[in-house]
C-alpha cells in the first residue's frame, strides 16, 4: 500500500514501514476529527441559528444525561488516541534510538557543500555512501562549519548535524539499489548543492566495493598515530608515571569527577575533554592537560576517538 504513491518514497530499510504506519495513523486521526468538526460546525450553525423570540424553545432546565455522556466521549476518545499515538511514537523512537550491538560504525562529516563519510576498513567517500543490504549500520556525524541535516527520505531516517557535538544515526536497509541522501537544513547559498545516493549492495558487492576502491589508513590506526604525534602517551600510560587517566576500558565507562558528578565516556566526553580538558576534571587528577583546540580537526577528533575504543582490558571484547 501506497507504495508508488508520489508522496511516499519508496521503503528501503527495516523501519520505513513502521513510520509510515505510525504516520499514517496520525494523519488519518487528524484528517478523520478535522472532517468532524467541519461538520458538526456546519450542522451546529444550522441547528442552533439565530431565530426569533417565537420560534425559541425553552432550555433544558438541568443538565441531562445524555449531555454528560456526550461530553465524555468527546474527552476520552481524544485522551485514546492520544495515548495510543504517544505510546506508539516512544516505542518507535526507542528503536530509532538504539542501535544494534553489532553494527558497523562509521562516521560523518557535513561540510560545505558534502557529506564526507570514513569507513571503519579506511575507505573515504564524498557524497556517496557505500553499504551492505542486512547488516545494521551506525553513522556519528558532526559538522565543520554551520548546522546541517541528514536526511535519508527512503530509509525514514533524519538527524541535525551540529558543529561541536555528535549526532548518532542508524539504519538497516533492506533492499538493493540507489537512494537519496540530503541536507535538510538550509545551510547557505548552496544548499541545494549538497545531496548525495546511498548505493545498498549485496554483501559480496560490498566487500569487493572495499578491495577494489582506494584506501586509506583504518581511523583507528590514524588515531594512534595522532596519539603519539600529538605526546599524548606521555601522560595517559598505563603505569605509576601516569599524569592523566588510562585510557583503557574507558569508552563507555561511568568515570567519576573531581566535584563529585559522574558522567559516561562517550564521543561527546572524549571531544570535550581532547579540546576543552578543564572542564570535567576526572577525580584524582590534576587539571595539567593542555587545551587541543584548533590543533585538531573534525576528521582527526573522530580518529582519536576511534583509537580510544580500541583501548580495551585483556581479555575484552
Amino acid at each position: 500500500m501506497f507504495e508508488n504513491a508520489p508522496l511516499f518514497p519508496e521503503r528501503a530499510s527495516a523501519i520505513a514501514r513502521q513510520v509510515d504506519h505510525l504516520f499514517l495513523f496520525a494523519l488519518g486521526g487528524a484528517a478523520f476529527f478535522s472532517i468532524l468538526i467541519a461538520v458538526l460546525i456546519f450542522y451546529l450553525g444550522i441547528r442552533y441559528r439565530r431565530r426569533s423570540p417565537s420560534e425559541v424553545g425553552r432550555p433544558p432546565a438541568e443538565h441531562s444525561r445524555s449531555t454528560t455522556i456526550l461530553e465524555a466521549t468527546w474527552s476520552l476518545v481524544p485522551l485514546g488516541l492520544l495515548t495510543i499515538l504517544f505510546v506508539w511514537g516512544a516505542r518507535l523512537y526507542f528503536v530509532i534510538a538504539r542501535p544494534p550491538a553489532n553494527a558497523s560504525e562509521l562516521q560523518v562529516i557535513g561540510k560545505q557543500w558534502m557529506w564526507k563519510i570514513q569507513h571503519p576498513e579506511g575507505n573515504r567517500e564524498i557524497n556517496e555512501l557505500h553499504v551492505p543490504v542486512g547488516r545494521p549500520i551506525r553513522l556519528t556525524l558532526t559538522s565543520e562549519d554551520v548546522i546541517h541535516s541528514f536526511f535519508l527520505p527512503e530509509f525514514r531516517i533524519k538527524t541535525d548535524v551540529l558543529p561541536g557535538r555528535y549526532s548518532s544515526l542508524w539504519f538497516e536497509a533492506d533492499r538493493i539499489g540507489t537512494y537519496h541522501l540530503f541536507c535538510a537544513q538550509y545551510c547557505g547559498a548552496e544548499h541545494s548543492r549538497m545531496t548525495g545516493r546511498v548505493v545498498v549492495m549485496e554483501p559480496h558487492d560490498y566487500q569487493s566495493w572495499l578491495a577494489g576502491e582506494r584506501r586509506g589508513r583504518p581511523p583507528a590506526e590514524s588515531g594512534a598515530a595522532l596519539f603519539v604525534s600529538k605526546a599524548c602517551v606521555t601522560c595517559h600510560r598505563p603505569d605509576t608515571a601516569a599524569r592523566a587517566p588510562v585510557l583503557t576500558g574507558l569508552f563507555g565507562r561511568k568515570v567519576a569527577l573531581q566535584d563529585g558528578r559522574s558522567i559516561v565516556a562517550d564521543e561527546g566526553y572524549i571531544r570535550e575533554s581532547i579540546l576543552n580538558p578543564q572542564a570535567k576534571i576526572v577525580a584524582g587528577y590534576q587539571p595539567i592537560m593542555p587545551t587541543f583546540q584548533g590543533q585538531v580537526g573534525e576528521e582527526e577528533l573522530l580518529q582519536l576517538i576511534d583509537y580510544v575504543k580500541t583501548l580495551k582490558p585483556h581479555g575484552g571484547s
